[in-house]
């Protein structure tokens, strides 16, 4: 899969050893696009892969004293949603952020990454660019600041030199007269790309459009702006015919592209849907509400590991899986996923789609649930990891596998371990969990024998051998 896999400590070993990168040099923190590639064919002469996730004050996201804000290179999308500050001052990110596949990727993918794999269809971009963010770049040959609407140079295109690093986001938070609306069309509520995607930004006098930004993802070779969609708001007021008349000014402002997930027509109707239906939710005021106040993450408990003090050797790797320190010698070019089935013999998670995508795989990563097939062996070193080996606590089944037995809530039983680990740590995260917060948190887990319903009552059941009564 690689030749080198590194593990820095420091933004300095990161760039010493970007110096000498090439094409075939790879950064990783999440991975959960890169990893999918590597499978895929897509880099066969990868050299180094250089794992940026361990590496110290990379992972913040804070206002600084100029007032603006920034989101480091480590952080996910879910520590977007348990960010206070972010949901107030940069709501449409929030937004989007939420819209992004399922807690266990989201608690493996950055919003950085999502914005340096440059596709249009990625969330992020289009809230993103609608702010006017910029991207910092470092390099041994020093700092450079680029703005998000000239990153891009095509599809999966930017101007990222090999020897750079993406050390954060910066943007001027939303005023208090601004207000923003993300909207994504995607062929299934979660765990799916965005057909399209449109952030809506305005700043409003009264009732008077001030300014206007409308962005558009996955209808072109990048995300674009809607310019005359924007002059024509200026200055307009916000009313349901202003709504209507500019939808369909947007709907003709592009020429939209076809592919698998939908052609020109379709996505150019669906655009003028989406517009109206941001600019009205401007308009009554109901941007938010399509995120919870507090979000599903499965990610209760997690924490700043123990990090390798130096640099990996390569040969050795020492890890903690289910209370147990192990040691382990050899190669480890291969994924977490394989690396716990072969390696050290738990058959609990189990290999589905091998893309993110089922959750068959689901483990605990240094306490946040993820899957497992995106996640590189390497970053078992040091750290401590759970499987559905290791849920019970001496010798009695954990809450949730016991309702599993009770209401059956199993058919062919291949799914099943993803299930109880995402439902455990669900519980662990919310001991009284609504219906649509299990939903959400099984929501990157699927059955093919279509077993929910005993799937959600054996959940619903076990809150009281986790919470105990209400």
């Amino acid at each position: 899969m690689w030749k080198n896999y590194h593990m820095p400590e420091t933004v300095e070993q990161v760039i010493d050893l970007l110096s000498d990168a090439s094409s075939q040099t790879k950064i990783i923190a999440g991975g959960t696009d890169l990893m999918v590639e590597i499978r895929d064919g897509k880099w066969p002469g990868l050299e180094d892969m250089i794992d940026i996730s361990r590496v110290r004050n990379l992972d913040a996201i804070f206002l600084d004293e100029a007032g603006l804000v920034h989101i480091q290179a480590n952080v996910t999308h879910n520590d977007v949603l348990k960010s206070d500050l972010l949901r107030e001052l940069a709501s449409p990110l929030y937004q989007a952020c939420y819209r992004v596949s399922s807690p266990q990727l989201r608690n493996r993918a950055t919003v950085v990454g999502n914005l340096v794999t440059a596709s249009p269809a990625n969330d992020t971009i289009t809230p993103l660019m609608a702010m006017d963010a910029s991207l910092v770049l470092i390099s041994s040959r020093g700092e450079r600041q680029v703005r998000l609407n000239e990153f891009y140079l095509g599809l999966r295109k930017t101007v990222r030199q090999p020897d750079e690093l993406v050390r954060e986001i910066v943007f001027k938070p939303l005023k208090p007269s601004q207000k923003g609306s993300f909207i994504k069309q995607a062929l299934r509520k979660t765990q799916a790309i965005a057909t399209l995607n449109c952030c809506v930004l305005i700043d409003l006098d009264e009732d008077v459009i001030v300014d206007a930004v409308i962005t558009m993802g996955s209808v072109a070779p990048t995300v674009i702006h809607s310019m005359e969609t924007e002059e024509f708001l200026r200055g307009t007021k916000l009313s349901a015919e202003t709504a209507r008349r500019a939808s369909e000014l947007a709907a003709m402002d592009t020429r939209t592209i076809s592919d698998i997930r939908g052609g020109a027509d379709y996505r150019r109707y669906m655009m003028q849907v989406i517009v109206e239906d941001a600019l009205k939710e401007l308009m009554e005021d109901r941007q938010d509400q399509k995120v919870p106040q507090n979000p599903v993450t499965l990610s209760q408990g997690a924490g700043w590991q123990t990090v390798p003090n130096g640099e990996w050797d390569q040969e050795h790797i020492e890890t903690t899986i289910n209370g147990q320190s192990l040691q382990f010698g050899g190669e480890f070019k291969s994924t977490l996923l394989n690396f716990v089935r072969e390696r050290v013999g738990y058959s609990g998670p189990k290999p589905g789609c091998e893309e993110g995508e089922c959750g068959a795989c689901t483990l605990y990563l240094d306490g946040k649930a993820v899957v497992s097939c995106l996640v590189p062996a390497p970053r078992a070193h040091m750290a401590n990891i759970t499987t559905i080996e290791g849920l019970a606590e001496e010798g009695r089944l954990h809450p949730v596998q016991q309702e599993f037995i009770k209401h059956g809530a199993v058919q062919c039983g291949y799914c099943t371990p993803g299930f109880v680990m995402a439902a455990a740590k669900l519980l662990e995260e919310k001991p009284h969990p609504t219906e649509d917060e299990i939903k959400d948190g099984i929501s990157g887990n699927l059955c093919r024998c279509t077993g929910y319903y005993k799937i959600v009552q054996a959940i619903e059941a076990a809150c009281q051998g986790v919470g105990g009564e209400q």
